[in-house]
């Protein structure tokens, strides 16, 4: 699996500088990009007056919490003790999963870090645009904050980021915990939240067990959908590590499509896992699922609350498993469909945002 520059990412490119060193480089190298990120560019950015779903009074409760995270970046590594605590892996990884879920994780697993985790170069912060990332920590934490099913129902409007916000910060604080509470150890230890990943969480929540990668191309948990918000602290802490876990999610995602036709900007793919060509084709077309989110104002997360996943559904409950048994996956969408019918809405604010 080859690795990702995060300068290629919507995140990164939506937000370059025109006239900056970094906006220059990457469309010299990238002319057919410039176009439609400059068009991006020019439209208010999430929780900004003029998207369709502002608010004088509500936006800023997310737009502070990205404020909030901005301001603990360099936190987000730091000076490790220099005496370090002997350690028996087996232990010590019940202990990090369970102060984990003790700061309000719902998931944790701990993998091996691979060279495919990891960004080839930054490009999220423009400071620091095209630094080669160098990462020798040897293992990868990575944990779910749940996102509340009640708030991402109302996807797309403002409910929904101001949950996802929020649980941005829960991760980033569990990171920030773990990873002084590793270094006091004499462990080096790095925290990887918003706007300061230097790893791809979702790989590495698959290769740790968490979940698996379906038609929307987010996380899905078995329990919690892709309500999950992930976040990664990576360490040369001896820890017992955990593996994939199939629970079918393939064969679900080939027969169920809700995330792909629920998308308000088509940008999810409705055809097989692979193409005829065997290429790999759930993909998400990025440039118009974020111009979505421009126009909104919202990171979306209608295919979050399409997915049946997500849905605290009995029969997905009560399944060890969906593969090969498309019997299984129809009782489980027939379901979803008794229960919201075609479309996972639910109109109206809780009652302290009315």
């Amino acid at each position: 699996m080859h690795r990702t520059d995060e300068r290629d990412t919507m995140f990164a490119r939506a937000h370059y500088t025109p006239g900056s060193e970094a906006y220059e480089d990457y469309y010299k190298r990238f002319p057919e990009k410039k176009n439609i990120d400059d068009s991006m560019r020019h439209r208010p950015d999430l929780c900004q007056e003029g998207t369709m779903t502002y608010n004088e009074v509500n936006s800023p409760m997310a737009a502070s919490a990205f404020m909030f995270m901005r301001d603990i970046l360099p936190l987000c590594e730091g000076e490790v003790a220099p005496e370090k605590v002997e350690v028996n892996p087996t232990t010590m990884a019940k202990r990090i999963k369970g102060f984990a879920k003790h700061y309000g994780a719902v998931a944790v697993g701990i993998t091996e870090l691979k060279d495919y985790h990891i960004y080839t170069h930054r490009g999220r912060i423009e400071s620091d645009y095209g630094k080669e990332v160098h990462l020798d920590h040897k293992y990868a934490i990575v944990f779910g904050c749940e996102l509340d099913n009640e708030m991402i129902n109302r996807s797309p409007m403002i409910c929904e980021v101001i949950e996802t916000s929020k649980s941005y910060v829960d991760a980033a604080i569990i990171g920030m915990v773990l990873s002084y509470y590793i270094r006091s150890l004499g462990y080096e230890a790095r925290n990887h939240m918003d706007k300061n990943y230097l790893v791809m969480p979702t790989l590495i929540a698959k290769d740790a067990g968490i979940g698996d990668i379906g038609r929307n191309s987010i996380l899905t948990n078995k329990d919690y959908g892709s309500r999950l918000k992930l976040g990664v602290v990576t360490t040369n802490l001896p820890l017992d590590i955990d593996g994939y876990k199939d629970f079918g999610l393939e064969d679900f995602c080939n027969l169920c499509k809700k995330c792909a036709h629920n998308c308000p900007s088509h940008s999810l793919t409705v055809g097989p896992k692979f193409d005829e060509l065997g290429q790999y084709n759930w993909q998400v077309d990025r440039e118009t699922c974020y111009t979505k989110w421009r126009y909104l104002g919202t990171d979306c997360g209608m295919c979050i609350s399409a997915c049946p996943f997500s849905q605290n559904l009995e029969t997905i409950k009560n399944a060890e498993t969906f593969k090969g048994d498309d019997e299984l996956i129809k009782k489980a969408l027939m379901e979803y469909k008794k229960k919201f019918g075609q479309r996972v809405f639910v109109p109206g604010n809780p009652a302290w945002l009315r």
